[in-house]
């Protein structure tokens, strides 16, 4: 692994991670591994996630606060919000999708933007386990956006590969 990449984790891989496959009580070394690669400059995430992940009020919430606080990153850097205009602007123009479709994609309390956003201003590679649909009408997914803008985006289980993650 290139010790330049930066992965940005989407908010699906901390609740699907914490709700089935890498739960607290069966998969502690999933956990340990996300501060591991945090604390060495691997892993990271948004504001904008940091706040989803608050709505939860949960325990997935409350390690999140006490272990990766410090490894979400503000949004409100000049150009992730060059890249968000740009987004929204795409965003609109994309007929393909339902009209609700785009107004949520627009919504700012949305992280999926944001973190295309950050991933193209930082050049990170975004973590998601959204799938690329064509098909898809009602929701604009991740995949769309980061194919758009150019964007690598991986799932889960490609970046703990890239990462050389093993659970003992």
């Amino acid at each position: 692994m290139s010790t330049s990449v930066v992965f940005l984790l989407d908010t699906n891989v901390f609740i699907e991670a914490a709700k089935r496959y890498y739960a607290f009580d069966i998969a502690p070394g999933f956990w340990q591994a996300l501060l591991k690669y945090a604390e060495a400059g691997h892993i990271i995430s948004v504001d904008r996630v940091f706040d989803e992940l608050a709505r939860g009020k949960d325990r997935l919430f409350k390690w999140v606060q006490n272990n990766l606080k410090d490894y979400f990153r503000s949004t409100g850097d000049r150009s992730v919000l060059e890249v968000y205009a740009q987004l929204m602007r795409w965003g609109q123009r994309q007929s393909h999708f339902t009209s609700q479709a785009r107004r949520e994609f627009a919504e700012a309390d949305n992280a999926d933007p944001w973190l295309i956003a950050y991933a193209k201003a930082k050049c990170c590679v975004l973590v998601t386990l959204e799938k690329d649909n064509p098909n898809m009408r009602r929701k604009i997914p991740i995949p769309s956006a980061c194919q758009a803008f150019q964007v690598p985006y991986i799932d889960t289980f490609k970046m703990l590969r890239q990462l050389n993650v093993t659970f003992q």
